[in-house]
């Protein structure tokens, strides 16, 4: 993937630090976007692409590490944390909360490359196992009611007969279901299957009787 189709995100409440950062980024051929706060970062749309964050720590009003934890619940933006001076708590729960790494001030620019690769690489693979994870429920959500019900146990190992026993309906009637399972689900082997069913997490909960 191209570096334009990459973006660095900075915020850091000084000027001086986000121009700093703008200007070397760009010379390293980043695509960058600057804001001084947290809530101008998070109250900015941002565009469809593959994307890191470098935050500041300690910030007026919100911190890094409450951005951080907010930016978490809702987008796949690795952050790496910069900082005018150590702090081991703050670093470990960084670190705890998924940052890439943490710098500190005057940062080295062999260090911040490599960091900021480092987390526009993670993005990529988190927004590819993000894409592959709708793709794999949309092909989930083509089963009948019946069939997303039978998956499950079958993904547990559960024989035929077994699910046939819970279900309250005959084997061959699970061996039907089981068929247009793996072909909805266009999984070439009962082990691609049951991969699938533990990526969307399917749990074998209680069942309702539906009519085969």
């Amino acid at each position: 993937m191209e570096s334009a189709s990459k973006v660095v995100y900075v915020v850091d409440d000084d000027r001086r630090v986000r121009d700093a950062l703008s200007a070397l980024l760009r010379a390293n051929g980043r695509d960058v976007h600057a804001f001084n706060s947290g809530k101008e970062f998070l109250d900015t749309p941002r565009r469809d692409v593959v994307a890191c964050l470098i935050l500041d720590l300690s910030m007026p009003g919100m911190s890094g590490l409450e951005v951080q934890q907010l930016v978490s619940k809702d987008s796949r933006i690795p952050v790496i944390f910069i900082t005018g001076r150590g702090d081991v708590p703050s670093t470990v729960l960084a670190m705890k909360g998924g940052a890439v790494d943490f710098l500190t001030k005057p940062l080295d620019e062999d260090a911040l490359m490599r960091a900021i690769d480092a987390a526009l690489d993670k993005a990529h693979v988190l927004r590819k196992e993000a894409e592959d994870t709708a793709a794999l429920r949309a092909l989930y959500q083509s089963l009948t009611p019946r069939e997303q019900e039978l998956l499950p146990l079958l993904a547990r190992g559960l024989l035929n007969k077994q699910a046939a026993g819970i279900l309250g309906i005959t084997e061959y009637t699970v061996q039907v279901h089981r068929g247009h399972i793996m072909k909805k689900m266009q999984a070439d082997s009962f082990a691609t299957l049951v991969r699938q069913a533990s990526r969307l997490q399917l749990g074998a909960s209680s069942t309702t009787t539906f009519d085969a």
